[in-house]
């Protein structure tokens, strides 16, 4: 899988703690820097088409035409991709977009393009969340953006929705829901509004200039939302993700499963599939200044901590990592997999973790115990749940 980080954004969300810039200062400086790195890295990936290309950001919908046709030019030329549509097996391409970027042109360029898959940042229909949330746009625009790329011939789309919010009542959180299905989209994310350190909101927060967040309304929220998007016939594959049948996010499954990923620029994560994890330097400028010195894998391996950071997983931290990501899935975990992974030692504590939670009602065994999943109760506690059974 490859993703693509770009670090741009017109204006800075309250609650955002991902690496951006509202500086466009070194806007091509970087956008040379990846395509370079796409050249130097290719190796870091198996050879062949991937599965799914994914453009996040930041604000991958600020890329110009002429920008996004010179990166998907690089991924062509350096063969992550060879061009087949997804309609007989080819790519997955989701590019994440502000609804306020979506004018006619700019929908009018992403239909002509490789891309195939949008991911809308709605986060709410309310204007009061909006404005709370620092957001670039208002409700009309949400709902101009997604009839206009529908109408563009995008059939895979996904929205975000932001639930719990200071400013999200449960009235509102349902005229959300009821708006969001009345949509016509396939897939919807839905995150609970998160108070992150060193963003404006964690300051808000901090200085006592607005109210902590209430789990007492997560749960609420949370529970109208499964309730909502069930009944309206979305599938919930993920604690975090509702799709309609066959519209599952593939990138976002291959996280989920364990499957080798590369990222490419200012701040993108890596995974060998194995035991080696990579980040790059969350910093623009010195992302700018460094690549143009790198003309080999070589290079950018001896650039070290200029340009990224490493760890390696042991068998421990990849167990942890599995419990934490399968029990978020509906698929749950199957013990023999935990096994034939891991070992027999940590499959038999995975099933001694799991007796308790059997008990009490957070987890539903599948198949003579075979396989464990959350139940509807355990979606709110999953976090704890997988705690329980880390090595």
């Amino acid at each position: 899988m490859l993703y693509l980080h770009i670090p741009f954004c017109k204006q800075a969300c309250s609650y955002c703690n991902f690496h951006f810039s509202t500086n466009l200062k070194h806007r091509e400086a970087v956008l040379d820097g990846m395509v370079r790195e796409l050249e130097v890295r290719r190796t870091e990936l198996p050879v062949g088409s991937v599965p799914s290309i994914y453009f996040g950001g930041g604000t991958p919908s600020l890329l110009t035409g002429a920008e996004l046709n010179r990166i998907f030019e690089a991924i062509v030329q350096n063969g992550y991709w060879g061009g087949a549509p997804i309609a007989i097996g080819g790519a997955e391409i989701t590019l994440e977009a502000n609804p306020d970027d979506l004018t006619d042109e700019t929908v009018a360029m992403l239909a002509a393009s490789p891309v195939n898959r949008l991911s809308i940042g709605i986060q709410s229909f309310s204007e009061e969340d909006l404005r709370f949330m620092n957001r670039a746009h208002d409700a009309t625009q949400a709902l101009s953006a997604v009839e206009r790329v529908r109408a563009a011939g995008f059939d895979d789309l996904s929205i975000d929705l932001i639930y719990g919010g200071q400013t999200t009542n449960n009235a509102t959180w349902q005229r959300n829901l009821d708006l969001a299905t009345g949509l016509g989209v396939n897939h919807i994310a839905s995150y609970a509004l998160t108070v992150e350190p060193k963003t404006a909101l964690g300051h808000r927060v901090a200085t006592g200039a607005v109210p902590d967040t209430s789990d007492a309304r997560f749960a609420i929220q949370f529970a109208m939302l499964v309730d909502h998007l069930t009944d309206h016939g979305f599938e919930h594959y993920e604690i975090s993700n509702f799709a309609r049948p066959g519209h599952r996010s593939r990138h976002n499954s291959g996280y989920w499963t364990g499957q080798p990923y590369l990222g490419i620029g200012p701040g993108a994560h890596s995974f060998d599939g194995a035991y080696r994890r990579r980040w790059n330097v969350g910093h623009n400028a010195r992302y700018a200044k460094v690549w143009p010195e790198i003309t080999s894998y070589a290079d950018f391996v001896a650039a070290g901590p200029l340009l990224f950071g490493e760890e390696q997983l042991t068998q421990r931290d990849r167990y942890n990592e599995y419990v934490m990501t399968g029990l978020r899935r509906t698929e749950g975990i199957a013990v023999a997999e935990v096994e034939r992974r891991f070992g027999g030692e940590l499959g038999r504590h995975f099933v001694t973790e799991m007796v308790p939670h059997l008990r009490n009602g957070n987890v539903e065994s599948v198949g003579d115990t075979t396989i464990y999943r959350l139940s509807r109760r355990g979606l709110t506690v999953a976090d704890g749940v997988a705690a329980d059974a880390f090595a």
